[in-house]
């Protein structure tokens, strides 16, 4: 079976370029599986109403389709990802084929709250940093990449960012078997887990 590495923490903190860092150690034995990818789509809602959707709660993930590809992907096989449209806050037709590899790489802030996937990992990673640096890069990733005004990206913070990153993320980090301050900017940290990815996979292939 395949190594499923689980990379969680809040928005901004890091976590995809810790995920981008041990996948490029890698290079090909390895597959990122990005939470974000499996949001419930929301084409049936008026697009003034999916606004509003609160995209930080637990139940705004398709966690059934998220545990299926992770489990194709542990057991060898390829799965389909759906690509998700943040601009429309819809699915798109379109699929993103990955896989087999022997190192899946499962991110997202929400990946350590469900047991079910949370079991499916093999070591379970939580970059922690500070909120102030995770909101600054929150505002400009939102801005530059989806398109959002600054006034939208606030509000959604703290209606909806914040009070659920203190009820379900945050928590979740007592599940993980590493803390990782800072993120990619740790260095030393980045270069431990990718040992120990390593480790698992010479004891996965004896």
């Amino acid at each position: 079976m395949a190594i499923v590495l689980g990379i969680a923490g809040g928005t901004g903190s890091g976590k995809t370029t810790v995920a981008q860092a041990v996948a490029g150690a890698f290079m090909d034995n390895s597959v990122m599986v990005e939470q974000d990818c499996f949001y419930l789509d929301r084409s049936h809602i008026e697009p003034d109403k999916r606004k509003v959707v609160n995209f930080d709660h637990p139940e705004a993930i398709d966690l059934t389709l998220l545990q299926q590809c992770v489990m194709q992907l542990k057991n060898n096989k390829k799965a389909q990802l759906p690509v998700y449209d943040f601009t429309s806050h819809t699915r798109t037709k379109q699929k993103r084929a990955l896989g087999p590899a022997k190192i899946i790489i499962v991110e997202g802030i929400l990946i350590f709250h469900y047991p079910q996937l949370r079991n499916l990992m093999d070591l379970k990673v939580f970059v922690q940093t500070d909120a102030d640096v995770r909101l600054a890069r929150r505002i400009k990733r939102d801005i530059d990449e989806r398109g959002r005004i600054l006034h939208s990206v606030l509000k959604q913070y703290f209606n909806t960012v914040k009070p659920m990153h203190e009820k379900y993320v945050e928590p979740s980090r007592y599940h993980a078997d590493i803390i990782l301050p800072e993120g990619g900017f740790n260095l030393l940290g980045v270069e431990t887990i990718i040992a120990q990815v390593a480790r698992l996979l010479r004891y996965d292939g004896e």
